[in-house]
């Protein structure tokens, strides 16, 4: 009998894939959005799999890697958020723009 350990069967590295960062095997969906999910936005492993094309397998998988690489995946997240974060600062939104725009056009007019 051979014996495949559970994560490898759900849980995959690929260089190039997903910044190389683990994810669901076969999927995009990287073992730090699961953790996000899951913790911050208060997702019951059932509801990620309603909204998602994934076994609750795969769910528990990523939460167990997670759990066992927390450091290391909480890293990742930082890293993430911190990238998110500069490209906002470095890049206006085109909607506020606009917005801001319209308001000193409606600044302008006289009123009656």
């Amino acid at each position: 009998m051979t014996y495949i350990p559970v994560l490898a069967e759900h849980i995959e590295i690929t260089p190039g894939v997903c910044g190389g960062k683990p994810r669901i095997a076969g999927h995009r969906i990287r073992v730090e959005d699961i953790a996000i999910w899951h913790e911050r936005m208060g997702l019951s492993p059932e509801e990620i799999v309603g909204r998602y094309p994934i076994t609750l397998s795969d769910v528990y998988a990523a939460l167990a890697y997670y759990h066992d690489h927390l450091e290391e995946i909480r890293q990742q997240i930082r890293e993430d958020e911190a990238i998110v974060q500069q490209m906002q600062a470095s890049t206006p939104s085109l909607l506020q723009e606009k917005l801001r725009q319209q308001n000193a056009a409606n600044d302008s007019i006289p009123p009656r």
